[in-house]
């Protein structure tokens, strides 16, 4: 019996070794873990701080650019808006444009019609009608005046004394006379103006017609209010350069001679040149008729002689009665 208790005790021994080295390993363990625990804590906070304020950094540089986004877009929104306002404008003008067109379309389509009724209604008429229609367009008479001056003429041409005399005492009225001339001729087929010594007003005509223009017409008056040439107060060199350069038998030219004085030796010779030179055609009348204006300027002048002007008064209304023209003495310098 004493044998058997002895066996149990040993037994006993050991296992509860075994126990107590069990739990010895696991309260090691849980110091060990214990012990370990605020440092990991520890790095794992300031893990989670650094990633927090990288996060936050991002926040605010995303929050940034969005503001930068968004003011971009609204300045596009803007540009927008005015491109739209602009070809809202576009579409307007481009309607307003079309409307225009189709309504000269539609004129155009009406004058067409008037221009093919008028070439229909102008085929209608017989060769008798057209030749005296003809005929009448041709008529040469000299009843064709205004205030005793013919108007016939297809050509005009100015001959005009720049002399001191007539600058200082007659332009004014020199330029009044000249757009009344001009006027009574609506349309010429040329013109052109030189002074009594055969200057041309516009050195590249010389020689040839000026276009009668409107334009042309009042940049000539524009030009003769401070034209003051050279001048010998003899009208002779203008007229003979005028007849010589543009008589032709083909054109109906009129020469107008503005002056005051005659200063030349001889009034016959003078006549004489002018009938050399300004041949009659088959119908009896000259190749160039010949008009004159006289202004009273010796008048003007305190003591002057008048002879100088009454020689040209005396020449001028010879010249015109031989070559179809008229000479009209002007009782006053006033315009």
């Amino acid at each position: 019996m004493k044998r058997r208790r002895r066996d149990f005790d040993v037994f006993s021994l050991a296992f509860l070794d075994v126990i107590c080295c069990g739990f010895g390993a696991i309260v090691l363990l849980l110091v060990l873990t214990k012990i370990g625990e605020p440092h990991v804590i520890e790095v794992a906070r300031l893990d989670l701080d650094g990633r927090i304020a990288a996060l936050e950094a991002e926040l605010y540089e995303i929050r940034g650019e969005t503001v930068i986004f968004e003011r971009r877009l609204q300045a596009r929104r803007e540009q927008l808006s005015v491109e739209q306002s602009h070809i809202a404008r576009l579409r307007g003008d481009l309607e307003e444009i079309r409307g225009e067109y189709a309504g000269s379309r539609q004129l155009s389509e009406v004058q067409d019609i008037l221009e093919g009724r008028l070439l229909a209604a102008q085929q209608e008429l017989t060769d008798e009608m057209r030749r005296l229609l003809e005929h009448s367009r041709r008529r040469r008479t000299p009843d064709s005046a205004v205030g005793g001056i013919p108007v016939d003429s297809e050509y005009i041409i100015f001959v005009i004394d720049t002399s001191g005399s007539m600058f200082q005492y007659a332009w004014p009225a020199v330029v009044e006379k000249m757009t009344q001339v001009l006027d009574t001729y609506p349309r010429v087929k040329g013109l052109q103006v030189m002074n009594d010594m055969g200057q041309y007003m516009y050195s590249h005509y010389a020689g040839k017609w000026i276009p009668d223009t409107p334009g042309r017409r009042k940049a000539v008056i524009d030009l003769l209010r401070s034209w003051s040439p050279f001048s010998n107060s003899s009208p002779v060199e203008g007229i003979t350069r005028a007849i010589r350069t543009f008589a032709s038998p083909d054109h109906r030219i009129s020469v107008y001679v503005f002056g005051d004085e005659f200063t030349g030796t001889s009034i016959d010779e003078v006549v004489r040149e002018v009938d050399r030179l300004n041949t009659a055609g088959p119908d009896g009348l000259r190749q160039v008729r010949i008009h004159a204006i006289g202004f009273p300027t010796v008048f003007s002048v305190p003591g002057a002689s008048d002879q100088t002007g009454i020689r040209f008064a005396t020449l001028m209304r010879i010249l015109c009665r031989r070559n179809d023209g008229t000479f009209v003495a002007l009782n006053s310098t006033s315009p």
